[in-house]
């Protein structure tokens, strides 16, 4: 597969509400295709939060976002561009992390959350020393987390409705 320059092609989701911050790594290449996270139709990312703040499943880029601010959530990536190959996260390379600041900044964000150990390890190397703020690893909703069923995952995940939104 071959590796290509990424430069993350969408902004984060959060207002003033957002109260927790989740971060991914990067974009699929599946998501980067449909303009917005997590839109591989096998990732559990979307039915687990509906899931969690017991609401439908959202399935337009604009449900999405009111699923997350209604919930006070801010989504966003650990990176910010890199070298990929395909959408596989263990051959990400040459790191430019993302600039958290706008979020940390506007929203009084209470807990961080990674989606997976891949966004955890970019948070806890780049943006970590400069904010401060821990990070909570959670199972990847990734199809490559074959493990995890969406029950499981949605046990864990259940942390995020267990944070005050508001």
């Amino acid at each position: 597969m071959n590796v290509i320059h990424v430069v993350h092609p969408f902004e984060p989701v959060y207002d003033q509400s957002s109260r927790v911050l989740i971060l991914g790594s990067l974009p699929s290449v599946l998501s980067r295709e449909n303009r917005f996270y997590y839109g591989h139709p096998q990732n559990r990312f979307w039915r687990v939060l509906a899931a969690v703040f017991s609401e439908a499943v959202p399935q337009t880029i604009e449900e999405k976002t009111a699923l997350l601010l209604r919930n006070g959530v801010a989504l966003w990536d650990a990176v910010a561009a890199c070298d990929v190959a395909g959408s596989s996260d263990a051959s990400i390379r040459n790191v430019t992390p993302t600039d958290l600041a706008r979020i940390f900044d506007t929203c009084r964000i209470e807990a961080v959350f990674a989606n997976g150990r891949t966004a955890a390890k970019f948070y806890d190397k780049y943006q970590k020393p400069l904010y401060g703020r821990p990070i909570t690893v959670l199972p990847s909703t990734s199809p490559a987390n074959a493990a995890w069923s969406t029950e499981k995952l949605t046990e864990a995940w259940q942390i995020l409705s267990e944070k005050p939104p508001k």
